[in-house]
């Protein structure tokens, strides 16, 4: 298996749909990514491909959130979601997309990734519960975490603010 990561195009839009509506038990991740989409929110998104198949193997989303450290705005992003189709999971999909989207943002002068999402997975990306308590969210929380990029710097003060963008709504949390 050959697997192509690359940025995600229109042509892509009706395939990204149908991988989360079959990934996730509920439509609100599907719904979310549209959302996002019409309210001009998305920084990034990176698909991979099966080069072999010409299938969509995956795709991950990061949106923008508005985040003040110092009473200054800071470049954050949120993570959500991210989806591999059954026949590729366990195999680095997830893993490969992820990588590549820290890369792309770092280079783009991103500062820090959020996710809310299970720690045991999202630790190994570095995301750390530890660096996401400094800010103050609806999402806070063990589940709530933080990645700093541009080298690992961590700008933080006391309960700095971390709000994600207006269509996180869709999934119960302003």
């Amino acid at each position: 298996m050959a697997i192509a990561i690359r940025p995600a195009s229109a042509a892509d839009v009706a395939a990204i749909d149908g991988l989360l509506r079959t990934s996730f038990a509920q439509p609100a991740e599907a719904d979310l990514v549209r959302e996002l989409c019409i309210a001009g929110d998305m920084v990034l998104t990176l698909v991979a491909d099966d080069e072999d198949t010409a299938t969509l193997a995956g795709a991950v989303v990061f949106s923008r959130m508005d985040v003040t450290v110092g009473g200054q705005a800071v470049p954050a992003v949120a993570l959500a979601p991210i989806a591999v189709a059954e026949p590729y999971r366990r195999q680095g999909v997830a893993d490969a997309l992820i990588h590549a989207a820290h890369e792309r943002l770092e280079a783009a002068g991103v500062v820090l990734s959020f996710v809310l999402g299970d720690p045991e997975f999202y630790t190994r990306f570095g995301y750390d519960p530890a660096v996401a308590r400094n800010f103050d969210s609806p999402y806070a929380g063990d589940y709530f975490m933080a990645l700093p990029l541009q080298g690992g710097l961590v700008p933080c003060g006391v309960r700095e603010a971390a709000r994600h963008a207006p269509a996180f709504s869709v999934l119960g949390a302003a």
